[in-house]
């Protein structure tokens, strides 16, 4: 079991490696291999056209959607570990719910992009710090009363966001508003993704170091307490770590669906439900899936398509049949 582990991650890596180079040199100008591992290694020979489209356009971009594809499927992995529910999403706490409502307002005034990729970063982490609030509030600690808190923090999130659309000039600022709620990687830019890279590979490297800790609190609570975690500890631990990496992606590309939600269902075919084995996989299933799908958006038509679309469009019927095939367990 553990060579197979090792060999199907050992192939998702020559995978992944392998669409980095084909997404750098795909596109409405393409650019051959040879040329493409030139620009890359600093030889020789290529033209400063190709050179351009590579490492100033295609090199970010690509990075970009490893970093979110990653950080997306990792924390989904998380959240459904951690809560025993498989329809837990990154955004169910409301983290991207928030985060939009951080990068509309920063759209309102006028800020420029890093401005406004802050902004969706502090209304992500505000929008989970109110969810993890109410538990509080009320005195309890349990899994189905913080799902509650994120479904009421969710909803309150999305009718402020309607408000500020509602406000938003329709001319500028709705169209960019409405772009960012889609998902996109038009914008990518090396600076989006270094700024957030740091973070968001700390907590990625915390979560992975605690999926032994996470398979325990898949089996309950009571259960994990029992073998001597302190759930709500680890618990608080998890969430941030999966916050910042669900937000950081947020500040890259805006919101992205299903990416969190089927990732991880799909890992699970592949290597067990082990999270020891599944949270490494799924991160380089997400970023392999990410890139296949933002490379599509990129070649499909004469304009570039938002990602969320593309991915609903894959996603929905694919989690279907993921339900279709469970449904005995389901029952």
């Amino acid at each position: 079991m553990r060579a197979r582990r090792r060999s199907i991650n050992i192939l998702l890596v020559v995978v992944l490696a392998a669409l980095v180079i084909a997404c750098l040199c795909v596109g409405k100008y393409s650019v051959s291999v040879p040329d493409c591992f030139r620009i890359l290694t600093g030889g020789q020979g290529s033209s400063p056209m190709d050179a351009k489209i590579v490492l100033g356009l295609r090199l970010p971009r690509v990075l970009a959607t490893v970093v979110v594809g990653a950080s997306l499927a990792l924390s989904g992995a998380v959240y459904q570990g951690i809560f025993k529910n498989p329809l837990v999403s990154p955004d169910f706490l409301g983290v991207s719910a928030g985060a939009c409502i951080g990068a509309a307002l920063g759209i309102l005034a006028s800020f420029g992009g890093t401005l406004i990729q802050i902004c969706a970063f502090a209304g992500g982490l505000i929008a989970v710090f109110l969810t993890l609030l109410i538990p509080k509030a009320v005195r309890s600690t349990s899994n189905i009363m913080l799902v509650l808190s994120g479904i009421i923090v969710s909803g309150a999130m999305s009718s402020v966001l309607g408000f500020i659309k509602y406000i938003a000039d329709p001319e500028t600022q709705l169209a960019a508003i409405t772009y960012w709620q889609l998902g996109s990687f038009a914008d990518a830019r090396m600076i989006k993704v270094v700024s957030v890279l740091p973070l968001s590979v700390i907590a990625a490297a915390i979560l992975i170091g605690m999926s032994f800790w996470i398979d325990v609190m898949s089996l309950g609570e009571r259960e994990a307490s029992a073998l001597g975690a302190n759930v709500p500890l680890m618990r608080g631990i998890c969430i941030v770590c999966a916050t910042i990496l669900t937000a950081g992606a947020v500040c890259i590309s805006g919101t992205i669906g299903w990416i969190g939600l089927v990732i991880p269902h799909f890992g699970r075919m592949l290597v067990g439900s082990s999270n020891k084995r599944l949270l490494p996989s799924a991160c380089l299933l997400g970023a392999i899936f990410m890139l296949l799908v933002d490379t599509v958006t990129r070649i499909i038509g004469p304009a570039e398509m938002p990602v969320s679309i593309l991915t609903g469009i894959i996603g929905a019927p694919f989690y279907a049949w993921l339900l279709y095939r469970q449904r005995e367990r389901l029952r």
